[in-house]
C-alpha cells in the first residue's frame, strides 16, 4: 500500500473536526491537532483546514520524519501501525513501543544485541527489526504488531485511569487503534 491510500485511510479514521471539551488537543481536523497545524504554518480556522494540508503534515510528521518509511520497505504491516500509532500518540511513543518489544523478542540478544529504548527510529532500531525478520520471517511480523499494539493498548487503559476524562475516547481508541 502506498502513503497516499495510508493517509487517506487514517483521515477516513479521524474523520474532520472535532473540538470535544475532555480533548486535550483542542480543536482538530482531519485528525491533525491545531498546535502541530500552527507549527506547520497554517494560520486560518482549524473547521477550514484543507485536507491537503493534513495530507501534507501526515505525510512529514508522522511518515518521513520518524523514519517509518524506511520500516515500510521491508515491513509495511508493521510501519501501517507505527504510522497510525504516531498519529494518535506522536511517533516517538511508537518508536519506544517497537524498540521495547524488540528487545523483549531478542531472545536474550541470541538474535540481536539490545538497542537503546531512545524513541528515535536509527540504524540499530532498523538493524534489530531487521535481524528479527530475519529470524523470524513474515510470521514474525504478524507477532511483532501484536507487541506494539498490546503496549499500545495498555497505554490507553492507564490513560483513562489517570485521567478520567480520557473514557470519552477509550472506547473509540480500542475500538480503532487496535486490531
Amino acid at each position: 500500500m502506498n502513503i497516499d491510500r495510508i493517509i487517506d485511510n487514517a483521515i477516513a479514521v479521524e474523520g474532520g473536526y472535532s473540538d470535544h471539551p475532555a480533548d486535550r488537543g483542542g480543536p482538530t481536523r482531519w485528525g491533525i491537532t491545531e498546535k502541530i497545524a500552527r507549527q506547520k504554518g497554517y494560520v486560518g480556522d482549524m473547521r477550514h483546514l484543507p485536507k491537503s494540508v493534513a495530507k501534507e503534515i501526515y505525510k512529514r510528521r508522522y511518515w518521513s520524519q520518524p523514519g517509518f518509511d524506511r520500516v515500510h520497505a521491508f515491513a509495511p504491516d508493521l510501519a501501517v501501525e507505527l504510522f497510525d500509532t504516531g498519529i494518535n500518540m506522536g511517533p516517538g511513543i511508537a518508536t519506544g513501543f517497537l524498540q521495547r518489544a524488540l528487545n523483549a523478542l531478542n531472545r536474550q540478544e541470541r538474535d540481536f544485541n539490545e538497542i537503546l529504548v531512545d524513541k528515535i527510529l536509527g540504524n540499530q532500531t532498523i538493524g534489530a527489526l531487521q535481524a528479527y525478520l530475519k529470524h523470524r520471517g513474515k510470521p514474525g511480523e504478524a507477532v511483532l504488531l501484536k507487541a506494539v499494539e498490546a503496549l499500545q493498548g495498555a497505554r490507553y487503559i492507564r490513560l483513562a485511569e489517570k485521567r478520567p476524562a480520557n473514557e470519552a475516547f477509550l472506547y473509540g481508541w480500542l475500538a480503532n487503534r487496535i486490531s
